[in-house]
């Protein structure tokens, strides 16, 4: 486990009331399902409120004075507006339920929208636990706020409203008793809710780098298992988790405190009002079903109190991951069309690099002054040392990243004239480490041309070199890869990736390291591909095993951020410099192992190791032999 964890913005502030509009702002396109739900919380609200008034006139009108016909009419309204209140008990819940859905589909909906439109520089600095915390849980709780959490609100707002207006009629010196209680209950919220808001965005902090801890131990687990890892990233982990718990608990009893707070001021007041209230019965001005009610009103006010401290608590919560959320939404792609960016069907042009510099830390620049003019179809191959700066080369070319200084022309303009999609359109990339997606064969080539017929799909496989491994799979182009293709070998993903190039037919084509990782049959199938592909694009190659870019038309040697040799393969080798070095340093090292007589016990021809010096072809003469070949 990294001892680095992403660091995200701190919102330490204090209670944000525009991130709370903005959630707010998210049921606007479903005003109806929120209005309809409003209006039935009201009016079950009502009806509970109108049931404790109905109880003292059962009492005083029916039971007490004795009149039979009264009560009987009275259990009949009572029956009446039980059936009322089921029936639009039942509204409530099911427009509630669909407006939740119906706003978690947009929130997940916008944000994967946007997340398609971020550059490559978001997600080289931003973990991906992060994301998917923001995605999952954050969108979660926004929802609930603006559905149940809401219809609670709804509920305990309307039911202290109406049980105050039936105290009123009932005895409005009683009721200036409950009213008093109520800016007591507004300043105990007011200190809890900076305290417990505290608390959440501590949480929601270390909840996203926990989901990134995870996310990058099941990625991780070969390395963890080969390294012996686990004990050690358990105890990190525990310190993580334990941060959280703390939090949590510190939050969850604040939350708990507000609770007995809240009653503690309820049966000071119902005290209050049994002993006024009684004082007022002695004196005739009050009847035992008006005390009876009265009392039964604070009661029944002392449930949505608890409800609004409960679902306040729950509402910080919400607040602390829209906070996030909107945070990721806010972001701005690095690389984005400029106004009166065109569409072109072709990207088939010479490609320049005039005076470009790179960085992606200021003070560590990739690229200086780079020049660098490529002739349409040509092949490009490009080496180095590691960091000399290939990868990024081919990153601006495909426009993920842009300069910073100096221009990228294509087919003599400016790329950053041309649309983003106009460039990515024609791009065809085969990268070191293939990705595939949850699905089939099939559909993992389609995506390269969606509107590909299944003729097309199976005539790419065969220029890939992977239409025979395809066929001896037991449900052929049917056969599910997994997720992320893990269900198929290193090898077959990157022949099915490079199909899936080989079916966009792209005027650009980029090979990054694509055969480092393969046997040497399927790098004979690859580079067959690769041949394929390059006959109509414009092809850059990365490659640390020099043999697969002998045949490209010219060969640069990356070091420092700068070309330092140039030319084809044999000039190269001629010129006995950087890459004749690299070239025969690497062709002993392939026949020291080829040959090596104590890996295997024999030679991979499977003829003896002394073999070799026999026929005069010791280590020693291993740069001689790569000359002759060259």
């Amino acid at each position: 486990m990294s001892d680095f964890h992403y660091e995200e913005e701190d919102f330490q502030g204090k209670f944000d009331r525009g991130t709370f509009v903005r959630i707010l702002e998210q049921a606007k396109p479903h005003w109806r399902a929120v209005a309809g739900f409003v209006v039935a919380v009201a009016f079950v609200s009502f009806l509970d409120a109108f049931f404790t008034y109905l109880n003292k006139l059962i009492i005083d009108e029916g039971i007490l004075a004795g009149n039979r016909d009264r009560l009987v009419e009275l259990v009949v309204i009572y029956g009446g507006m039980i059936l009322l209140q089921a029936i639009a008990v039942f509204g409530f819940i099911y427009l509630c339920g669909i407006l939740g859905q119906r706003v978690m589909y947009d929130l997940r909906k916008k944000v994967f929208d946007h997340l398609q439109s971020l550059s490559f520089s978001y997600f080289d600095r931003t973990p991906v636990g992060w994301i998917m915390s923001r995605v999952t849980s954050d969108t979660d709780r926004m929802a609930e706020l603006l559905t149940w959490n809401m219809l609670d609100i709804t509920w305990s707002v309307t039911n202290i409203t109406i049980a105050l207006i039936f105290m009123a009629t009932i005895h409005w010196q009683l009721t200036l008793i409950v009213l008093a209680l109520i800016p007591i209950l507004m300043i105990v919220a007011i200190w809890f809710k900076t305290k417990i808001l505290v608390e959440f965005r501590q949480v929601r902090k270390l909840n996203s780098k926990i989901t990134g801890t995870y996310n990058e131990n099941i990625t991780g687990v070969r390395v963890v298992k080969a390294l012996n890892r686990e004990a050690a990233n358990l105890k990190e982990f525990d310190g993580l988790t334990s941060s959280m718990y703390r939090s949590a608990y510190r939050a969850a009893w604040l939350s708990a405190l507000f609770l007995p707070a809240v009653q503690l001021l309820t049966a000071f007041a119902v005290g209050a009002v049994v002993w006024f209230g009684g004082l007022q019965i002695e004196a005739g001005g009050l009847s035992i079903g008006s005390i009876q009610a009265f009392i039964a009103y604070i009661t029944f006010m002392m449930w949505p109190v608890q409800e609004m401290a409960r679902v306040y608590a729950e509402m910080q919560q919400a607040v602390a991951s829209a906070e996030r959320f909107f945070s990721l939404l806010d972001s701005q792609p690095d690389v984005t069309d400029k106004p009166g960016a065109v569409e072109v069907p072709s990207m088939h042009g010479d490609i320049e690099f005039e005076n470009v510099t790179f960085y992606y830390q200021p003070e560590k620049p990739v690229l200086t002054n780079f020049n660098l003019t490529v002739k349409a179809g040509e092949t490009i191959a490009l080496v180095g040392p590691t960091g000399g700066g290939k990868s990024t080369i081919v990153n601006l070319i495909s426009r993920f990243y842009e300069p910073k200084e100096g221009v990228i022309r294509i087919n003599g303009r400016d790329y950053t004239d041309y649309s983003l999609h106009a460039i990515h359109s024609r791009l065809g990339v085969v990268l070191q480490t293939p990705h595939l997606f949850s699905g089939t064969i099939r559909e993992n080539i389609r995506y390269g041309r969606l509107d590909a017929t299944d003729a097309e799909i199976e005539e790419a496989a065969k220029l890939a070199g992977a239409h025979e491994f395809i066929l001896g799979l037991e449900k052929g182009y049917d056969e599910a890869v997994g997720e992320g293709g893990v269900l198929l070998s290193v090898g077959q993903k990157q022949l099915v990736s490079l199909a899936r190039a080989i079916l966009a037919q792209p005027d650009i084509f980029i090979m990054d390291e694509a055969t480092s990782s393969v046997d040497t049959l399927t790098e004979a199938l690859i580079q067959q591909g690769m041949e394929n592909v390059m006959k109509t694009s414009t092809s850059f190659v990365i490659a640390h095993r020099l043999s697969t870019i002998r045949r490209a038309d010219r060969i640069l040697v990356i070091e420092n951020g700068g070309v330092s040799e140039m030319g084809s393969h044999a000039e190269l080798m001629q010129r006995k410099g950087h890459y004749y070095n690299l070239y025969t340093t690497q062709f002993r090292h392939d026949l020291e192992t080829k040959y090596d007589p104590f890996a295997n016990g024999h030679s991979a021809n499977g003829t003896d190791g002394g073999e070799l010096s026999t026929n005069g072809h010791s280590a020693n003469g291993a740069k001689k032999t790569a000359e002759q070949v060259a």
